[in-house]
C-alpha cells in the first residue's frame, strides 16, 4: 500500500514557522445542525496492508457514508495515455476493484492530478508499479507541453468513461505549486494545462461538475507561512476553470496546531469564492502525538475531533456545501508499522480515523452518522 499523501516538507516548514505561544480564544457554540446536509463520505484508504483492511474500508463506506472519494495521487500512465494504448494491469486491476466495490447507492467523487505528491512538478509515472520516476522525455516536459496536455486530457476522459463520476477533480491541492515556485513560472504553465483540459472536458461532458481542490489554510495569513497575495491571486485565477470551490482543509496543519479551531474560520474561507463549495478532504486527530523530535506537539483527543467536525457540519449546512470527505476512516497504526514507521510526517494523518487503531468507534462517528 502507498503511504499517506501530502506535501511533507512544506508542512514542516509551515509548522516550524508558526510553532509559538500564539493562542486562540474558545470557540463559540453554534445552533444545532438540521437534517438534509451535505453528502458525507470517505476515501477507501486502508488501515493496514492486508486485503481484510481494504475490504473493511469499503464496508464502512457502505454503512457510514453516502459518497465515496476515489483519490488518485500516485502517478499517471503518461505514455499510454498519449498513445491511446492499454493501461498496465496494475492500473486496471485497481480501477476494476474500486468500481466493483463502490456502493451503487453512493455518489462518486473522483480526484486525479497532474501534480506530483510534493506539489512541485509533474506527476510521476504509473505502470507495473505506482509512483515511478518519469522516463525520458517526460522528465523534461513542462505542464504546458503539448504531449502533457494531450495525455492528461486523454487520461481524464478514460477516468470519466470508466468510473462515471458524479464529481470530477482534475487537480489536487494545486495552489501548493505556488509555494514551490513563487516566480509563478510553473504555476502559469499549470494553469495553461488545467484550463485546456477543463475546457475540452466541459465541451464533451457538459453536465459533469469538474473542479480543482485547493489547500485552504494558505489563504489565512495569520495561520500560514505562504505568500498570501500570491495565494489569493492564484485562487481567483484557477477558479475561472472550476465548477466547484473544492477545499482541502486540515486546520491542525497550520499555526493553530490542535490548540483551537476558531468558530469563524469557515466564515472566512467559504466566502472567498462565489461558487458551490465542497470539502474535498479533511480530517482531525483524536490522539496526541509529536513530530520533529518532539518540538512540535499536537495535543488532541476525541472531544477535539468531535468539536472540529461539529463545526464543519454546521457550517457546511449553513453554506449549503455539496459534500464533505473525511480522508481516513480508521487509524492506520498497523499500516504505519508495516511500512517501517518511516518518518514523522506520516504520523500527521495516522490518528484521524473515525475508528481507532483497534476498530473501536470514536465519539465523532455518532455525530457523522446522525447527519447522513
Amino acid at each position: 500500500m502507498h503511504p499517506i499523501k501530502k506535501t511533507f516538507t512544506y508542512l514542516l516548514i509551515l509548522l516550524l514557522a508558526f510553532c509559538s505561544d500564539e493562542s486562540v480564544g474558545p470557540d463559540e457554540k453554534l445552533p444545532l445542525l438540521t437534517p438534509n446536509g451535505p453528502y458525507l463520505g470517505f476515501t477507501p484508504f486502508p488501515y493496514d496492508v492486508t486485503s481484510d483492511a481494504v475490504l473493511y474500508s469499503y464496508d464502512k463506506i457502505q454503512t457510514d457514508a453516502n459518497i465515496i472519494a476515489h483519490h488518485f495521487d500516485n502517478g499517471i500512465p503518461w505514455q499510454e495515455a498519449l498513445d491511446g494504448t492499454d493501461f498496465h494491469a496494475n492500473v486496471m486491476d485497481n480501477w476494476n476493484f474500486r468500481k466493483a466495490s463502490t456502493p451503487g447507492t453512493h455518489k462518486k467523487y473522483v480526484a486525479v492530478t497532474p501534480l506530483n505528491i510534493e506539489r512541485n512538478g509533474l506527476a510521476t509515472y504509473k505502470s507495473d508499479s505506482d509512483s515511478q520516476p518519469l522516463p525520458a522525455p517526460w522528465n523534461t516536459y513542462t505542464f504546458n507541453h503539448t504531449n502533457v496536455k494531450t495525455a492528461y486530457l486523454n487520461y481524464c476522459k478514460r477516468v470519466i468513461d470508466f468510473f462515471d463520476p458524479d464529481y470530477l477533480c482534475i487537480g489536487i491541492e494545486v495552489n501548493l505549486l505556488i509555494n514551490a515556485d513563487e516566480s509563478l513560472q510553473k504555476w502559469n504553465e499549470y494553469v495553461e494545462l488545467h484550463s485546456f483540459v477543463y475546457n475540452q472536458l466541459k465541451n464533451e461532458y457538459q453536465s459533469l461538475p469538474i473542479m480543482v481542490s485547493v489547500f485552504a489554510m494558505d489563504f489565512l495569513p495569520e495561520y500560514s507561512a505562504a505568500n498570501n497575495t500570491l495565494q489569493l491571486n492564484g485562487l481567483n485565477q484557477i477558479m475561472n476553470y472550476s465548477d466547484f470551490y473544492g477545499i482541502s482543509i486540515y486546520t491542525y496543519l497550520s499555526a493553530l496546531l490542535t490548540d483551537s479551531v476558531p468558530s469563524n474560520l469557515f466564515d472566512r474561507v467559504f466566502p472567498l469564492v462565489n461558487k458551490p463549495i465542497c470539502i474535498a478532504e479533511t480530517g482531525y486527530p483524536a490522539q496526541s502525538f509529536s513530530i520533529n523530535g518532539g518540538s512540535i506537539q499536537f495535543n488532541s483527543n476525541e472531544d477535539k475531533q468531535y468539536n472540529y467536525f461539529d463545526l464543519v457540519l454546521r457550517k457546511s449546512r449553513e453554506y449549503e456545501v455539496e459534500f464533505v470527505i473525511d480522508f481516513v476512516i480508521r487509524d492506520y497504526d498497523k499500516l504505519w508499522e508495516a511500512i517501517g514507521s518511516p518518518d514523522d510526517f506520516q504520523k500527521l494523518w495516522r490518528d484521524t480515523g473515525f475508528y481507532d487503531e483497534n476498530g473501536n468507534p470514536r465519539k465523532v462517528l455518532e455525530l457523522w452518522k446522525a447527519n447522513l
